[in-house]
């Protein structure tokens, strides 16, 4: 299967998924979450969907498990509004690297003003 495709189909997953995250979710535990990236292996069986939460630990966590609990019908509403023989299998991965830039930013912060303060 060519890359291209691969990319292309990545990037409708990732589209639709979101909106289906914003619009469609009855689940009250999801709050803000965004898909950065999603990851589909070259055969298209399967893709890995990267997603950033925002919010206390308390909120990241219900977030997390409603949207464990909404894979499936993520997979369906995926299944119909994409022309494949087959709908990937869907894996959520946590990507921490919104919150891994913040502190390196905070850091950063604390230590330009200890420079200021000698």
């Amino acid at each position: 299967m060519s890359q291209l495709r691969v990319e292309k189909v990545q990037e409708f997953i990732k589209q639709e998924i979101s909106k289906i995250i914003l619009t469609e979710l009855k689940d009250p535990r999801v709050g803000f979450a965004t898909i950065t990236q999603v990851e589909a292996t070259g055969d298209l069986r399967s893709a890995k969907i990267y997603v950033s939460l925002m919010g206390s630990d308390e909120q990241k966590a219900d977030t997390w498990k409603g949207l464990q609990s909404s894979l499936g019908y993520m997979r369906s509403e995926i299944g119909k509004r994409i022309r494949m023989r087959i709908t990937p299998e869907l894996s959520l991965h946590l990507d921490e690297s919104l919150d891994y830039s913040a502190h390196i930013q905070e850091l950063l912060i604390k230590i330009k003003q200890e420079e200021g303060n000698q």
